[in-house]
């Protein structure tokens, strides 16, 4: 199979190694340049949890029309890259080409619709990486739980077990699931529960659940995501949401998430896309969000800053 992974970062740099090292057709697509370079010269390397390979034979390019019509394309960039990945792709669009999007945070399926129809696309959720870039096509990641996969109106087709099975086929742990806007909110509340916490006090997933203050702010906000997503009629598979997020954080206590890492890189984060997102909701349904509110407020003003 053609696949073209669009956002070659820690993420995309485990979904195109492990499929290239499959056999397929990967086409790597990065703006970053050194990403690009590195892979064209000596192939991409990613270690952790899947084992420790360098594959070679990759296709890297900066842009899209490169790789032209694929079979499937995989959005791996981040939340506010989605919409011009969509459009990247747009005009190379067979009939039969999948699109399969997998981000932190709400949204991917609004933002893809602006540029294209959405018959053909899906929706992912990758359940327990903890990845990152060691350097130019060097990706690592601590876990490696599950690629859960769903069609956006719900429901199990034919060619959503076709394509779990082709991600399982590459040596991941993935499943197709009936109902994916569940499987994106339950990933949503533990995004909110770490990514900002562990942004705004500079501690690693383990070290934030350890410092007592901090670990209350973090579950204050994973309260106001849950209760929004309730509100809108979401069917959380539990009960005990301390619990529930504690268990996650817990898998991986030595990871620092993404927006930890931009904000270490002096990069702009994905804020709006998760926890800034909370308030939003809540809004709209006449409902608060201090906790979420106040962080989103915190790192937006530290964005400010950023290049």
């Amino acid at each position: 199979m053609k696949i073209a992974v669009i956002g070659v970062g820690a993420m995309g740099s485990v979904y195109a190694a492990l499929l290239a090292d499959a056999g397929h057709e990967v086409w790597a697509v990065d703006r970053w340049t050194e990403q690009v370079e590195a892979i064209q010269a000596r192939g991409l390397r990613v270690e952790g949890a899947s084992g420790d390979r360098t594959v070679t034979g990759l296709h890297a390019a900066a842009d899209t029309a490169a790789a032209g019509e694929c079979d499937l394309y995989i959005i791996a960039t981040k939340a506010d890259g989605v919409g011009a990945a969509a459009r990247a792709i747009a005009p190379f669009l067979s009939p039969s080409s999948l699109v399969l999007t997998i981000q932190n945070g709400l949204g991917a399926a609004d933002r893809i619709a602006e540029h294209m129809p959405t018959d053909n696309v899906l929706l992912g959720v990758a359940e327990g990486f903890g990845a990152s870039m060691r350097g130019p096509g060097h990706a690592h990641h601590n876990a490696m739980k599950e690629i859960r996969l769903g069609e956006i109106g719900g429901g199990i087709t034919e060619r959503l077990t076709k394509l779990e099975a082709l991600w399982r086929a590459a040596g991941f742990s993935a499943r197709a699931y009936e109902d994916i806007d569940q499987l994106i909110w339950e990933k949503f509340v533990c995004n909110v529960t770490f990514s900002a916490p562990c942004t705004v006090f500079n501690r690693s997933i383990g070290d934030l659940m350890a410092d007592s203050a901090p670990w209350r702010i973090a579950l204050g906000c994973a309260r106001e995501a849950y209760d929004v997503g309730a509100a809108l009629g979401v069917t959380f598979r539990f009960d005990d949401l301390e619990t529930y997020v504690s268990d996650f954080g817990r898998k991986m206590p030595a990871a620092r998430p993404s927006m930890l890492l931009d904000h270490d890189a002096g990069r702009r984060s994905e804020i709006d896309a998760i926890n800034g997102m909370v308030p939003v909701v809540a809004v709209r349904l006449g409902m608060a969000a201090p906790y979420n509110e106040t962080l989103t407020a915190i790192l937006r003003s530290r964005e400010a800053s950023f290049g």
